[in-house]
């Protein structure tokens, strides 16, 4: 600011005025115009730390989370990062590769820039464990859950995924309508089962579990749960995946019968992993996990308890994403 004072021949108090934006003082609108030409010659930037000691905030928000290498799950670093910029926030973003040593230190290295908040987000829904220097700072979930529930969190609504799901098939007319799930246990193995079973409930359809099997979340174990339910006496006329990527191993093994998409058997997947739904012959369609939605909710969270609001769990559906499958 000393160097733009001497260089248009104003006061370093005018060039501080005019550079924070003060409009509260006079200051002609060619002084102002004289300071910012002169902002752009000299290459002037503020000192970030200067500022932060001053305001006391660094409008720095940390990420710390295991889907930087994920095929579909950055689209929650990419919600985060819009909100965080639109409030004017810079997201500082470490890959913690699930490891709980490497989450720790990453978070004491955020701390140390003095971040205003903390966001742990997860490429699978599940339960996680938080370094204890997580209470220091506004802390916020992303697709994930502490033990306790101490912390707020942004989750997807796994049972309206299942239902939205396994009813778009059943409006098709199916009434045999199988279902390929992930690991037992597994939060989203539980909620897209109980969504899967109310949308059978609500048509009158009685569960068969004959019709439900296990496929690990791969293509492999989406091939072979399909041949197995086609050899049944009653084969279904419908399946309903519980990730893409099963979905694709079940295009296989249908095929391989000779059997027509959606013509001969309609298939639903899960997660609207792009790279998958849409290239497949048919187009898949799919119920989406909302993962911008919940980074962004996550960035409003923590701009919410920054104000002193208390935390909550927010729970998001995610849209059926209509192809040509079903």
């Amino acid at each position: 600011m000393d160097d733009i004072a001497r260089h248009v021949g104003l006061s370093r108090t005018t060039v501080s005025f005019v550079i924070n934006g003060r409009t509260d003082v006079q200051i002609s609108d060619k002084s102002r115009q004289r300071v910012w030409d002169a902002v752009k010659e000299l290459g002037y930037r503020p000192n970030a730390g200067a500022q932060s000691l001053a305001s006391k905030r660094t409008n720095l928000i940390g990420l710390i989370t295991d889907i930087t290498a994920s095929p579909f799950g950055g689209g929650i670093i990419h919600g985060a990062q819009k909100a965080a910029w639109e409030l004017g926030k810079l997201l500082l973003i470490v890959s913690s590769e699930g490891d709980s040593a490497m989450e720790s230190a990453a978070l004491e290295m955020l701390l140390g820039r003095r971040i205003e908040g903390v966001i742990f987000a997860t490429q699978s829904h599940r339960l996680i464990t938080l370094p204890d220097s997580a209470s220091e700072v506004p802390t916020v979930l992303v697709h994930c859950f502490d033990q306790a529930r101490a912390f707020p969190s942004v989750l997807p609504d796994e049972i309206s995924g299942g239902y939205i799901g396994t009813r778009r098939l059943i409006e098709a007319g199916h009434r045999r309508v199988a279902l390929i799930n992930l690991d037992p246990g597994l939060p989203a193995t539980v909620g897209r089962q109980i969504g899967y079973e109310r949308a059978l409930a609500e048509a009158g359809i009685p569960v068969d579990p004959r019709l439900i099997a296990t496929g690990h979340a791969t293509a492999t174990g989406g091939f072979q749960c399909t041949a197995a339910l086609l050899e049944l006496e009653q084969a279904p006329t419908a399946i309903f995946c519980g990730t893409d990527r099963m979905a694709m191993g079940a295009y296989d093994a249908i095929k391989e019968r000779g059997l027509r998409i959606p013509q001969d058997i309609g298939v639903v997947g899960y997660d609207n992993q792009e790279i998958i739904a849409s290239f497949l012959r048919p187009p898949l369609t799919t119920v989406a996990l909302p993962f911008d939605q919940m980074g962004a909710a996550a960035i409003g969270m923590l701009a919410a308890l920054a104000s002193g609001a208390t935390g909550e769990q927010l729970i998001l559906s995610g849209p059926l994403i209509e192809r040509a499958s079903a």
